[in-house]
């Protein structure tokens, strides 16, 4: 699909079969492109527009770089939230002249919502570095959205494990399972999270040294850019605060697994401990033996019961004593 925004252009998808891009377009926005929407941008840009496969690229210099006058950058941004499969999606820039030209093939929200208010307000398309600063201002507020949001469930989570009363932190299994699921599926998006704020801190760090950025002209969007690589600077030490965090509660929550498997061997433990002796008792007092005086006395019944009474009581008055049950 595609759509242009500036001047004249109200971002209507465009037909690549009828007629040429309007000139005064001051965004292009490729969206999942056939071979003949790039080729129609190509020939606007006179410059090539990178595939699916160039955005794949992970190395630095196949993502942010200049050639023949123009910036090519690709960024990861995070998607898939709102499904509980988040993953990060690359979109590619491509800044030539007073032309940006976006290629996705995905529709992250903060894209969508700055094409929507580009559409409410044309004036934030009057030239391709005012919609590049919009964009990227709208990904890093959508980031620091996402971080407060996995913040709160990492309190929730912690107010569950760490609760007040010993009764209270007693969680059954089938909980248990449901909190390390929960605790891995936060993890997975402050994962996804710390990807796509580093890939942004990188994009921010070469566009502020591009040499486009320090004409005379740009120096508001090269201040506003500056405070947004401040954010993302912070941003990514937020994440990896959370993500040390997380694998503390992560912790945490096998420490309680472990506890509860121990408190149930005790149990077990000591419980053979008392019944044991009582036992060995009533095995050598049933042998059917003709040798065994105790059997024909009168007083043999009682003493056999007296005896594993005593075997039973002591063992648990010592463990009782010691602190141990």
């Amino acid at each position: 699909m595609l759509r242009t925004y500036g001047p004249s252009c109200d971002g209507s998808l465009l037909d690549a079969g009828h007629g040429p891009i309007s000139p005064t377009a001051t965004w292009i926005d490729l969206e999942e492109p056939t071979r003949e929407e790039d080729k129609l941008v190509e020939q606007l840009l006179g410059l090539a527009v990178p595939t699916r496969d160039d955005l794949a690229e992970i190395e630095p210099s196949s993502r942010l770089y200049e050639r023949d006058g123009a910036l090519y950058m690709t960024l990861s941004t995070l998607r898939g939230v709102e499904e509980g499969q988040p993953t990060a999606e690359p979109i590619g820039f491509v800044l030539a002249g007073n032309r940006l030209v976006t290629i996705r093939y995905a529709s992250p929200k903060p894209v969508r919502a700055f094409a929507a208010h580009v559409r409410r307000e044309p004036e934030r398309a009057r030239d391709a570095l005012s919609v590049l600063v919009g964009l990227v201002d709208a990904i890093v507020d959508r980031l620091a959205d996402e971080l407060e949001a996995a913040g709160a469930e990492m309190d929730t989570i912690s107010s569950n494990i760490f609760a007040k009363s010993a009764d209270e932190r007693r969680i059954p299994a089938q909980q248990l399972t449901a909190m390390l699921t929960r605790i891995g599926r936060a993890q997975s998006l402050l994962a996804r999270i710390r990807e796509t704020t580093l890939s942004t801190v990188r994009f921010l760090s070469f566009l502020m040294g591009s040499a486009r950025l320090h004409e005379t002209d740009c120096t508001g969007s090269r201040n506003h850019l500056g405070s947004l690589q401040t954010d993302a600077a912070a941003l990514l030490d937020h994440a990896g605060y959370l993500s040390d965090n997380m694998t503390f509660l992560l912790d945490a929550s096998l420490g309680l697994i472990s506890v509860e498997q121990n408190a149930a061997m005790k149990l077990f433990s000591w419980a053979a401990l008392v019944f044991l002796p009582p036992t060995l008792i009533a095995g050598i007092f049933g042998m059917n033996f003709h040798h065994m005086p105790e059997l024909d006395e009168p007083w043999g019944y009682p003493m056999a019961l007296a005896l594993m009474f005593l075997s039973a009581v002591l063992p648990l008055w010592y463990l009782k004593r010691r602190g141990w049950i």
